[in-house]
């Protein structure tokens, strides 16, 4: 096989030439499937010659399902000698039927994922929680525990930012999964959109106010309710002291159960703070990806990659998304819009990957890709690589080598700058 390329606008054109001999044995094969699916009258079954299968079926009809074949029993190893992942199905041109001891050539152009730059491949700058436990992380850790044995009592007073509220809600427009009567809302929770929650601050019992907003969605249509307040209470913490902490956490006291948190945040850290640190430095690196607009073709291929993703996890836990919506009260707007949200951060991480990737001149290797498969506990290493390559899928292990070595270099150069988020946001939450 001979392919001959040029890429051009993020189109990649492609003409491929099969030598004869591999056009023969495509022939062969697709008249002895025609012999074997038809009956021919006078011959048994898979017998009959191919002058009475052409006259039956017409020469051009078993030609074309040989030209088929041929084709899509090439296209992996077309995209693994290309090694470029298209975001789109090949859109095939001057296609003619193939014919005996003739090469065939044909032409595809695959639609590519954008090509940026990035503004500086300087390593990033990050800030990052601190390896050893803090107080303050140790203090928002027992506030969580504690939260378990808060009450809440009724207050006759206006609401404020920490209050939960007892509301009804009417849909005004385009807003029907938050209506309903009875509904609690955690003030300051961030479930709802934060005008929802500066609408109800200093709202009394009784009252009603319209609320609107527009959802953070190019092109999305302004929202509005009607909100009355049918309650407000207000969050109370019981004091901790040795008795409670014995008799509703089993520590002998406030500093055996503070310590206990400490040992618990410590093997939170060493099994998390890599991953963290690994998602900052993408994070940080995607801001300096030089794309205004993302390409439409290119957030649709991982938009649906993502929504695969979640249905096959939705599926393992024996759920559907329907029952999943409802029981998380999320309309199917809104869980598409953030999955297209998602689509755009992930799509942008991946582009400024490549360029760092790029910058770098990343190669993948042959043990590069065999320690993949290894990796992932692939017993015949060889035949599944032979698969991937038939099935297309080998440029996207690459690829994914290739983003893997360039966070490797992220992550051993960033600049970290350790911040004690746990007390900082204390502080904020003081203020």
């Amino acid at each position: 096989m001979n392919i001959t390329s040029d890429v051009k606008d993020a189109k990649l054109t492609a003409t491929v030439t099969i030598p004869a001999a591999d056009v023969d044995a495509i022939i062969k094969k697709a008249y002895k499937a025609a012999a074997k699916q038809y009956r021919f009258p006078g011959f048994r079954a898979g017998k009959a010659p191919r002058p009475v299968i052409d006259s039956a079926l017409g020469k051009d009809a078993v030609l074309a399902q040989a030209t088929n074949e041929l084709i899509g029993s090439n296209e992996g190893n077309v995209l693994n000698e290309l090694d470029i992942v298209p975001v789109k199905e090949g859109d095939y041109q001057e296609i003619d039927l193939c014919a005996d001891g003739t090469d065939y050539t044909y032409t595809v152009e695959f639609t590519l994922r954008p090509s940026a730059e990035l503004s500086s491949y300087d390593a990033v700058e990050i800030e990052m929680p601190p390896a050893e436990v803090t107080e303050a992380e140790i203090d928002q850790q027992v506030d969580m525990l504690m939260g378990y044995h808060a009450t809440f009592e009724d207050v006759e007073r206006a609401v404020e930012g920490s209050d939960y509220v007892t509301v009804d809600i009417k849909n005004v427009a385009n807003a029907e999964a938050l209506a309903g009567e009875g509904r609690v809302i955690a003030m300051g929770a961030g479930h709802l959109p934060k005008e929802f929650d500066e609408g109800l601050l200093g709202m009394n019992v009784d009252e009603t106010k319209t609320i609107s907003w527009t959802p953070e969605v190019e092109g999305a249509e302004g929202a509005s309710v009607e909100v009355t307040v049918k309650g407000v209470k207000e969050r109370k913490l019981p004091e901790l002291n040795d008795e409670f902490a014995k008799t509703n956490f089993g520590f002998d006291g406030v500093d055996a159960m503070r310590d206990a948190v400490k040992l618990e945040i410590e093997s939170d850290k060493s099994s998390q703070l890599p991953q963290l640190k690994e998602n900052r430095c993408v994070a940080k690196l995607a801001e300096r990806l030089q794309l205004d607009e993302m390409d439409e073709d290119y957030e649709q291929s991982v938009f649906q990659e993502l929504g695969q993703n979640f249905l096959q996890s939705l599926s393992a836990r024996g759920m559907s998304l329907d029952g999943w919506l409802q029981a998380n009260r999320i309309s199917s707007e809104d869980f598409i819009a953030d999955l297209h949200r998602q689509a755009n951060d992930v799509a942008r991480e991946s582009l400024a990957l490549d360029a760092l990737a790029r910058e770098l001149k990343v190669e993948v290797s042959a043990e590069d890709v065999d320690g993949e498969f290894e990796r992932a506990g692939i017993e015949d290493v060889e035949a599944s690589k032979a698969q991937f390559v038939a099935d297309g899928r080998m440029p996207a292990v690459r690829d994914s080598i290739r983003r893997s070595k360039a966070v490797d270099w992220l992550v051993e150069n960033a600049k970290v700058t350790e911040v004690d988020e746990a007390a900082r946001a204390a502080e904020a939450k003081a203020e």
